[in-house]
Protein backbone atom coordinates (compact mmCIF):
# COMPACT_ATOMS: atom_id res chain seq x y z
CA UNK A 1 0.00 0.00 0.00
CA UNK A 2 1.65 3.24 -1.11
CA UNK A 3 0.79 6.78 -0.10
CA UNK A 4 1.56 9.63 -2.38
CA UNK A 5 2.44 12.72 -0.26
CA UNK A 6 2.90 15.77 -1.45
CA UNK A 7 6.06 17.29 -0.25
CA UNK A 8 6.14 20.51 -2.55
CA UNK A 9 4.49 23.13 -0.59
CA UNK A 10 6.79 21.71 2.33
CA UNK A 11 9.74 21.86 -0.05
CA UNK A 12 9.08 25.78 -1.17
CA UNK A 13 8.70 26.42 2.44
CA UNK A 14 11.90 24.70 3.17
CA UNK A 15 13.63 27.05 0.25
CA UNK A 16 12.17 30.36 1.87
CA UNK A 17 15.08 30.22 4.46
CA UNK A 18 18.11 30.96 2.45
CA UNK A 19 21.19 29.24 4.09
CA UNK A 20 23.60 31.56 2.87
CA UNK A 21 22.41 34.42 5.26
CA UNK A 22 23.74 32.66 8.04
CA UNK A 23 27.64 32.90 9.26
CA UNK A 24 29.69 30.79 11.32
CA UNK A 25 28.60 33.74 14.29
CA UNK A 26 24.99 34.40 15.30
CA UNK A 27 24.44 37.73 17.52
CA UNK A 28 20.72 37.22 18.03
CA UNK A 29 18.60 34.93 19.25
CA UNK A 30 16.81 36.20 16.35
CA UNK A 31 19.33 34.43 14.38
CA UNK A 32 19.60 31.12 16.36
CA UNK A 33 15.52 31.15 16.27
CA UNK A 34 15.36 30.88 12.80
CA UNK A 35 18.14 28.40 12.65
CA UNK A 36 15.91 25.92 14.71
CA UNK A 37 13.28 26.76 12.22
CA UNK A 38 15.32 25.79 9.31
CA UNK A 39 16.17 22.66 11.14
CA UNK A 40 12.82 21.59 12.62
CA UNK A 41 11.17 22.13 8.71
CA UNK A 42 14.01 20.11 7.22
CA UNK A 43 13.33 17.23 10.26
CA UNK A 44 9.34 17.58 9.03
CA UNK A 45 10.57 17.09 5.48
CA UNK A 46 12.57 14.18 6.32
CA UNK A 47 9.79 12.57 8.84
CA UNK A 48 7.43 12.57 5.91
CA UNK A 49 9.91 11.42 3.65
CA UNK A 50 10.32 8.61 6.11
CA UNK A 51 7.09 7.72 6.09
CA UNK A 52 6.47 7.61 2.49
CA UNK A 53 9.45 5.05 2.14
CA UNK A 54 7.66 2.87 5.03
CA UNK A 55 4.56 2.66 3.12
CA UNK A 56 6.70 1.75 0.23
CA UNK A 57 8.05 -1.11 2.21
CA UNK A 58 11.67 0.64 1.34
CA UNK A 59 13.16 -0.09 4.82
CA UNK A 60 17.04 1.30 4.03
CA UNK A 61 14.71 4.50 2.84
CA UNK A 62 12.99 4.38 5.77
CA UNK A 63 15.58 4.40 8.36
CA UNK A 64 18.09 6.86 6.39
CA UNK A 65 15.41 9.79 6.23
CA UNK A 66 14.52 8.96 10.06
CA UNK A 67 18.27 9.35 10.66
CA UNK A 68 18.23 12.58 8.69
CA UNK A 69 15.37 13.83 10.39
CA UNK A 70 16.66 12.69 13.92
CA UNK A 71 20.03 15.18 12.98
CA UNK A 72 18.00 17.79 12.38
CA UNK A 73 15.77 17.81 15.29
CA UNK A 74 18.80 17.43 17.29
CA UNK A 75 20.18 20.52 15.76
CA UNK A 76 16.84 22.20 16.28
CA UNK A 77 16.78 21.39 19.29
CA UNK A 78 20.33 22.95 20.34
CA UNK A 79 19.81 25.67 18.11
CA UNK A 80 16.49 26.94 20.60
CA UNK A 81 17.90 26.37 23.93
CA UNK A 82 20.66 28.75 22.58
CA UNK A 83 18.14 31.23 21.60
CA UNK A 84 16.50 30.60 25.03
CA UNK A 85 19.60 31.12 27.08
CA UNK A 86 20.16 34.22 25.48
CA UNK A 87 16.89 35.02 26.02
CA UNK A 88 17.68 34.20 29.86
CA UNK A 89 20.89 36.43 30.03
CA UNK A 90 19.06 39.63 28.10
CA UNK A 91 16.38 39.48 31.42
CA UNK A 92 18.60 38.95 33.86
CA UNK A 93 20.63 41.91 32.52
CA UNK A 94 17.67 43.72 32.22
CA UNK A 95 16.91 42.98 35.95
CA UNK A 96 20.46 44.12 37.22
CA UNK A 97 19.69 47.26 35.39
CA UNK A 98 16.50 47.59 37.13
CA UNK A 99 17.87 47.32 40.31
CA UNK A 100 21.00 49.17 39.60
CA UNK A 101 18.75 52.32 39.13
Amino acid sequence: MSKEVNLEPLAEAVAEFQTEQFDEEFETAGDHHRMAARHFSAAAKHHLLAATADDDGDEAEMARQAYMAYRHQLNAVQYAEIAALDSEQLEQELEDEVVTD
